[in-house]
């Protein structure tokens, strides 16, 4: 095959090996973060953050005082147990903290525990005895993983307090020398019944809670692909690249720009075009979809600036890296950040790095801003504060790498046309 015809390329080394390099760096990345995060969150769960609310009062007996709910808190509590982080609240705080998705579920012990309890152990009375009961509060706006996880854990600790409380009244049924029946004998060794209620009800039209986060997955992927757009279509109408339709090829004459005036450009644009992306997501999602969108000028200010300073930190990092940065692009704000976005797997069930990640990566902090808005009444602690303070420091930290690396190579004399050099003429032949 001649050295000049156009498959001679694929006998190259540089060709195979570059670009293997860097599809294998991608494959072996995406690998990495993704299957990393997910593979193993029960094994990896620490301090999920789970209510446990005492609104029993205890009764007198025979001039002894019973406190069941508070023998629940302490048997709880005191077991050493890595995956939660158990916070005792009464009623009204535990209801505010799983209405700001600070908590992903909670354990409810309610008024007149002790009582019902006394009376399995009390005489007959005419009709069978209630069994007590423990409520089960899960919260899947705030992870359905992580509601899920703490519903777990919340009705082990349950059941396990109920059958250790189920010996002490068998004991005690048995040292009293009454007879029982088989069914009497069943409800004392297992007297507490675990009952599951949403402690937070979202709409039908939320993705069971997972719309705050695809929501925030579409900003971000219209601010990443703008970018791109901008980016090249920039180019093209300086002269800088190729217009390519189909067969169809076409340049237009040079317009001399430094670096940082592509940027000015491109910013202005993206800038401008964000209002355009983030009105169509939001319209189609609260519109033809029905997604249970509330404060809706909130949220389409909210996806306005998102949809911009994503796309202002993809045309910084393009500027300042070039055609790699399209790759950092997918890294940064997509194969980091989805993963510790806390939208199915919480946080909390991350591993050590990608909860370090979590911190600062931006689609989490974005998720949150949306969540809030759509499911705790754009409540500032349940993470809207959060995000708009991200949001800014995202924004500021895109300008400042994106003008500061282009007005650096503009000064360093960096430009992207550089004056063809000039023919030296052969020797005379003597």
């Amino acid at each position: 095959m001649s050295p000049t015809h156009p498959f001679a390329v694929l006998r190259t080394r540089p060709l195979w090996a570059g670009t293997g390099v860097i599809l294998g760096a991608v494959a072996l990345l995406f690998s990495l973060f993704y299957l990393g995060a997910n593979i193993n969150p029960s094994g990896s769960v620490r301090g999920l953050p789970v209510g446990l609310v005492n609104a029993d009062r205890g009764i007198t007996v025979d001039g002894k005082r019973l406190a069941f709910g508070e023998q629940a808190v302490t048997a709880i509590t005191k077991e050493a147990h890595r995956e939660v982080s158990w916070q005792v609240l009464d009623q009204k705080e535990a209801e505010q903290r799983l209405g700001s998705g600070r908590l992903y579920g909670a354990l409810v012990i309610p008024e007149g525990f002790s009582a019902s309890i006394a009376a399995l152990g009390g005489p007959a009375a005419a009709g069978p005895p209630t069994r007590p009961a423990l409520t089960v509060l899960t919260n899947p706006s705030a992870s359905s993983m992580g509601s899920g996880m703490a519903s777990r854990i919340t009705q082990q600790a349950a059941h396990s307090f109920s059958l250790a409380l189920g010996t002490k009244l068998s004991q005690r049924a048995q040292a009293q020398g009454g007879q029982s029946g088989a069914a009497e004998r069943l409800l004392l060794a297992d007297p507490v019944a675990v009952q599951v209620q949403d402690g937070h009800p979202l709409g039908s039209h939320s993705g069971m809670g997972l719309s705050a986060f695809y929501y925030a997955l579409v900003l971000v992927v219209c601010g990443m692909l703008g970018a791109n757009v901008v980016n090249s279509q920039v180019d093209v109408a300086l002269g800088y690249a190729h217009s390519d339709i189909g067969p169809w090829r076409r340049r237009r004459p040079l317009l001399r720009a430094s670096r940082v005036q592509t940027l000015t450009v491109g910013s202005a644009l993206i800038a401008g075009l964000s209002v355009v992306m983030a009105t169509l997501v939001l319209a189609v999602a609260a519109g033809p979809l029905g997604m249970d969108a509330p404060h809706l000028p909130l949220l389409w200010l909210y996806s306005v600036g998102t949809v911009a300073t994503v796309g202002l930190g993809a045309l910084a990092l393009l500027s300042a890296f070039g055609t790699p940065g399209m790759l950092l692009v997918t890294l940064v704000f997509i194969a980091m950040a989805v993963p510790t976005a806390g939208a199915s797997t919480p946080v909390e069930a991350l591993p050590g790095f990608f909860r370090f990640l979590a911190e600062f990566e931006p689609l989490r902090q974005i998720t949150a801003g949306v969540r809030a808005i759509l499911y705790y009444d754009a409540q500032a602690q349940a993470g809207l504060a959060r995000g708009w303070a991200m949001m800014a420091a995202g924004l500021a930290g895109a300008l400042a790498l994106g003008f500061g690396m282009t007005r650096f190579y503009d000064r360093r004399g960096l430009h992207r046309e550089h004056e063809p050099k000039a023919a030296v003429a052969p020797a005379a032949a003597a």
